[in-house]
């Protein structure tokens, strides 16, 4: 899989805001994830991601810590990028593979949370990484999409799970070829039932559940 295009470098703080039309005709959600966008939205490019970042990063306190960049925050499309630092860097010089594991966990993790409705949480279930070529040293970025069709499963699923693949792109490379194509595989869960198995009243949900079906 290679992108058709390459990804964006990193959007200056002076960047002016576009007047983009939706790629969507779906109604966005309301979550915690949405609500930011909507709040952000009349930022300057560059100062709206680096909100974003930040605030992402309070959610999901150990990925603040890692210095991953949201560039494109999108219901349809989330691309996320990090800079080759010494904290990232494997043996050889190049962002770690687990650093690149994680920015695909994130950009996959996201454009699902924001298609998510607020009384469902979702989880990661499994993944695969697939190296097809050695990465350069320099600045690595995650792409995910979701269909308008994929969106409206999740929107009508109360619980399922769903393979979100991520391309991650070596952005100082001239390859034809993307280094590392990523899938995860992400389920989702009505919140009450997470809670539930938590205090051990998996029992109690099955059998309201069964007689929630049985009375229809």
């Amino acid at each position: 899989m290679k992108l058709t295009n390459k990804l964006p470098a990193k959007v200056p703080e002076n960047t002016k805001p576009t007047v983009e039309k939706p790629n969507s005709t779906l109604k966005p959600i309301s979550n915690q994830f949405t609500k930011l966008l909507s709040i952000t939205k009349y930022l300057p490019a560059g100062a709206r991601s680096s909100v974003l970042s930040k605030a992402f990063g309070k959610v999901v306190p150990y990925v603040g810590t890692t210095g991953i960049y949201y560039e494109t925050v999108d219901p349809n499309q989330v691309v996320v990028s990090l800079n080759n630092s010494k904290a990232v860097q494997n043996h050889i010089g190049s962002v770690h593979a687990v650093a690149i594991t994680l920015l695909a966990e994130t950009a996959t993790g996201f454009i699902l949370g924001l298609n998510l409705p607020a009384d469902r949480v979702l989880l990661i279930k499994s993944y695969s990484v697939n190296f097809y070529r050695p990465i350069k040293k320099g600045q690595m970025a995650a792409i995910a999409s979701l269909s308008d069709e994929q969106r409206l499963d999740i929107l009508n699923t109360p619980k399922g799970e769903m393979v979100i693949p991520c391309v991650i792109h070596d952005r100082e490379s001239d390859s034809d070829r993307d280094p590392i194509v990523v899938e995860m595989t992400w389920a989702w869960i009505p919140k009450a039932e997470l809670e539930a198995r938590r205090q051990g009243k998996t029992s109690e949900i099955s059998v309201a559940a069964d007689e929630t079906v049985a009375s229809k």
